[in-house]
């Protein structure tokens, strides 16, 4: 639950709270100043919120493909079925170099 947290829900939602963040501290300089128009969260771009959020996941899903995981010492025996029996698949440890 923790990686899919990490590596979907968070980069989709960051964009979007970091906004309401800029919106709310933007909102509250313009009260002190005085000048200025409030920004209003009706204006928000939800769909480059969004669409940014979709690139961030996908970057982070491709990123942790490629430098990612664990390297595998051995070699993959697929699952088959013996007797009757499924023999589910697993990783057979590599032989000693000499």
């Amino acid at each position: 639950m923790g990686r899919i947290a990490v590596q979907f829900v968070l980069p989709i939602v960051l964009p979007t709270v970091l906004y309401l963040l800029w919106l709310a501290a933007e909102r509250r300089r313009i009260e002190r100043v005085g000048v200025g128009d409030k920004p209003h969260w009706q204006d928000t771009p939800w769909i480059w919120l969004v669409a940014l959020g979709v690139l961030f996941a996908g970057l982070i899903s491709v990123a942790s493909a490629v430098f990612g995981g664990a390297e595998v010492k051995g070699t993959y025996v697929p699952p088959r079925v013996i007797d009757g029996n499924i023999v589910p698949g697993h990783v057979e440890p590599a032989a000693p170099k000499r």
